[in-house]
């Protein structure tokens, strides 16, 4: 089953958990914007409190503990026996963060609505500011769902396979960095940024087109592949490209703001 799902087919699909991720680095709230109008039946999911632990060393959005994420999805409805679509806006950058995070704790569909709200709403689809009762959910989160790395495992990946860094090409070649102390990148990282996975509409490429992308960046059958960001939002976004394209991957959650917490780590630039 593909990852992804179009406007008519979540039109078409009766009862599934929705969940709308919109979320920007430094705001303003998604909760904002879903509040102006949202799928009929979606309920919020807050990234930053549903999706990811507080910052700290292990990064500026590492996992949440099992029972924090439990309480959370069952609290926005989540059930085992009931598919889940996630969304933003558009490019399913923050969606994408939704769709890792269930598949890790043990959920076995969910899928990212291609194109977001944007694409809904070009299908001619309705949109509410009504905000129901959300049913609780029964959702048991089991971790391990999905291949992780830790820094270690990251910078040997780098030397033995092929680790991509989703970050834009000037924040991996170190020449400008707006959120992390330092700048740059894992050495033997290679620049895959996660816009070369969308049309400019929001929606995917083609599996062929993705598949093509990342063999030229070497992610080929029988490589072990992994992805980082700065935070492990949009590297979750390639891990989901990587997907669609055929090609499992790891993601390493703690990402660049885990990697330069340790002084004693090496950083490359250009």
């Amino acid at each position: 089953m593909s990852p992804l799902i179009t406007p008519e087919e979540l039109a078409a699909l009766g009862d599934a958990a929705i969940l709308d991720v919109r979320w920007r680095l430094g705001g303003p709230p998604g909760v904002e914007a879903y509040r102006e109008g949202h799928i009929p039946g979606a309920v919020f999911c807050d990234l930053d409190a549903d999706l990811a632990a507080p910052p700290g060393p292990a990064g500026r959005h590492p996992l949440p503990a099992p029972e924090a994420f439990q309480e959370a999805m069952r609290r926005l409805g989540v059930s085992g026996g009931r598919p889940v679509v996630v969304y933003d806006d558009a490019d399913a950058t923050a969606a994408a963060r939704a769709w890792w995070t269930l598949r890790y704790f043990g959920h076995g569909d969910v899928r990212v609505l291609d194109g977001g709200l944007r694409a809904w709403t070009r299908a001619g689809l309705p949109v509410t500011k009504e905000e129901g009762p959300v049913p609780p959910g029964d959702f048991t989160a089991r971790p391990g769902g999905m291949p992780v790395l830790d820094a270690d495992q990251a910078a040997a990946l780098a030397s033995d396979g092929v680790l991509l860094d989703a970050r834009a090409a000037e924040r991996y070649r170190g020449e400008v960095e707006p959120v992390d102390p330092v700048a740059g990148h894992i050495p033997g990282a290679v620049s895959a940024p996660t816009g070369g996975n969308v049309e400019p509409g929001g929606r995917f490429h083609t599996r062929e087109f993705l598949r093509e992308r990342f063999n030229s960046l070497g992610a080929v059958e029988g490589v072990p592949v992994g992805a980082y960001c700065g935070s492990g939002v949009t590297a979750a976004h390639e891990v989901l490209a990587l997907e669609v394209a055929g090609l499992p991957a790891s993601l390493y959650v703690g990402s660049w703001s885990n990697w330069v917490a340790d002084p004693g780590r090496p950083v490359a630039t250009g």
